[in-house]
């Protein structure tokens, strides 16, 4: 979750650290976005994995692309948190929290599949046709 304010008024499209979260001081998570803490960490391995194997790019293009250790460490480290903390509570109160998760997971996904999208009007490749 992010708090940038020019980010959140943008929708979360005008980010001005290029996207690199765990970095931020305005990066905000919590107990319910731990598998999507844990599929980042996976995309991230994939990623360094794939770059490191590439031929047909120049070095620079690998070194900008190429997520740091630091990245990588960060995202584990947030993630042995979310988890030592979710160790630390009782069974039940374990069970209590993972039901919480569960129903705001479904409720962020009906979110996500309801919104509307709205796009930029494409560019009229032949301007020199009379509006309609």
């Amino acid at each position: 979750m992010c708090t940038e304010p020019s980010n959140v008024a943008a929708g979360g499209d005008d980010c001005p650290v290029r996207f690199r979260c765990v970095g931020c001081g305005h990066f905000r998570t919590d107990v319910s976005y731990l598998p999507d803490l844990e599929a980042y960490l996976a995309d991230l391995l994939r990623n360094r994995e794939r770059l490191l194997a590439a031929v047909d790019a120049d070095e620079w293009a690998k070194t900008e692309a190429m997520p740091s250790d630091e990245e990588i460490r960060r995202v584990r480290r947030l993630i042995a948190r979310v988890k030592e903390e979710l160790d630390d509570l009782s069974a039940d109160e374990r069970a209590q929290i993972e039901q919480a998760v569960a129903v705001v997971r479904r409720s962020r996904q009906v979110v996500l599949l309801a919104t509307p999208r709205v796009r930029q009007p494409l560019p009229d490749i032949r301007p020199e046709r009379a509006p309609a």
